[in-house]
C-alpha cells in the first residue's frame, strides 16, 4: 500500500513539473515574441523608414552650423546603456540570491533554473522592453515630424541660390541637395526628438532607480548614491554633446530627455517588480504556481 501511495505521489510530481516546465517555456517564448515584435519596427525604421520631408528658409540662422563627429558615438552609448545595466543586474541579483533560501529553483526541460538566474531574467527582460518601447516611440517622432538639424545647409548643400531675393523670405520645399551620402542626408531629417537623449535618459535613469531598490551594501552610506549621481550625469553629459556638437536643436533634446524619464519612470513603477518588497515577491512567486486538485493553475486562474 505504501509503495503504491509513493509511485502515485510520484507521479503525480511528475506531472506537476512537466505541466510547470510547459508554462514557464511558454512564458518565456511570449516574452521574446513581445521583444521580438517591438525590435522589428525599430530596425523596420532604421532600414527602410522615410522622414518626412520638410522645407527651410534661407534666412534660418539655426540650421547653419558645421557639421560635427558626435563626441558620445552609438557604440559607446550602447555599451554603457544596455552592456553595463545588463551585466550589473545579473551580477546583483546572483550577490542578492545566491544565499537566499527563501528562493525556489524553477523547473524548465527537466533542469531548475535557480532563482537569480530566473530573477535576473525577469529584471533584464523588462529593463530592454522598456527601452526598446521608448526607442520605438523616439522613432515613430523622428519619421514623422522631420525636423532638420543643425548642420543642415553643411551636409544638404541644397542648390538654392540664397542670395536671390525672391529666396531670402521664402519658404523652399522644393530643391535638391548636392551632396550624395544617403546617410547623412537621411540623418539631417531626424532632429525631434533626440534619439541619443532619449536613450541615455532612460537607461541611466532607470538603473539608477534600481541600484535604489537592489543595492543594499552597507560599507558606506554614499557608495550607492555616489555611482546614482555618476549615471545621472553620464546621462545629462550625452544630452549636453548633443547641443554641442550641432546634432540636435535645444528643444529636440529636451523633449528626448522627457520621453526617456518617463518611460524609465513608468517602466520602474508600473511593469517591473522593483518597486515590491522581497516578502511580497516571494508572495507572488508561491501564488504564480499552485497545486489544487492535482492540476497547476497560474494566479490569474489559467489551467495549464
Amino acid at each position: 500500500m505504501e509503495r503504491n501511495e509513493r509511485k502515485s505521489n510520484s507521479r503525480n510530481h511528475s506531472l506537476t513539473v512537466d505541466r510547470d516546465s510547459r508554462f514557464l517555456l511558454r512564458k518565456i517564448v511570449m516574452d521574446f515574441i513581445v521583444l521580438f515584435c517591438v525590435g522589428f519596427l525599430i530596425l523596420a525604421f532604421y532600414l527602410w523608414g522615410t522622414p518626412y520631408k520638410r522645407g527651410f528658409f534661407c534666412d534660418d540662422e539655426s540650421l547653419k552650423h558645421p557639421y560635427k563627429d558626435s563626441t558620445v558615438t552609438n557604440v559607446m552609448l550602447y555599451i554603457v546603456g544596455i552592456g553595463l545595466p545588463s551585466i550589473s543586474m545579473c551580477l546583483i541579483e546572483w550577490l542578492r540570491l545566491r544565499d537566499y533560501k527563501s528562493g525556489r529553483p524553477r523547473a524548465l526541460m527537466g533542469k531548475d533554473i535557480p532563482a537569480w538566474l530566473w530573477e535576473a531574467y525577469k529584471v533584464v527582460g523588462v529593463y530592454l522592453f522598456g527601452m526598446a518601447c521608448q526607442q520605438l516611440t523616439t522613432d515613430v517622432a523622428k519619421y514623422t515630424i522631420g525636423r532638420l538639424r543643425p548642420h543642415f545647409f553643411d551636409v544638404c548643400k541644397p542648390d538654392i541660390n540664397c542670395n536671390l531675393d525672391e529666396n531670402k523670405w521664402r519658404y523652399i520645399e522644393n530643391f535638391t541637395c548636392l551632396n550624395n551620402d544617403a546617410k547623412l542626408l537621411k540623418e539631417m531629417r531626424l532632429s525631434f526628438p533626440s534619439g541619443h537623449s532619449s536613450f541615455s535618459a532612460y537607461t541611466m535613469i532607470y538603473f539608477a532607480m534600481y541600484l535604489q531598490r537592489r543595492f543594499t551594501w552597507r560599507g558606506s552610506k554614499l557608495a550607492k548614491h555616489g555611482l546614482q549621481f555618476l549615471l545621472v550625469m553620464f546621462s545629462w553629459y550625452t544630452v549636453m554633446t548633443r547641443v554641442s556638437d550641432y546634432k540636435h536643436h535645444w528643444s529636440d533634446v529636451l523633449a528626448g530627455f522627457a520621453i526617456g524619464t518617463l518611460y524609465a519612470v513608468i517602466v520602474f513603477t508600473f511593469i517591473s517588480d522593483l518597486r515590491k518588497s522581497p516578502r511580497s515577491r516571494l508572495s507572488n512567486h508561491d501564488a504564480e504556481l499552485h497545486v489544487t486538485n492535482g492540476n497547476t493553475r497560474t494566479a490569474t486562474g489559467w489551467q495549464v
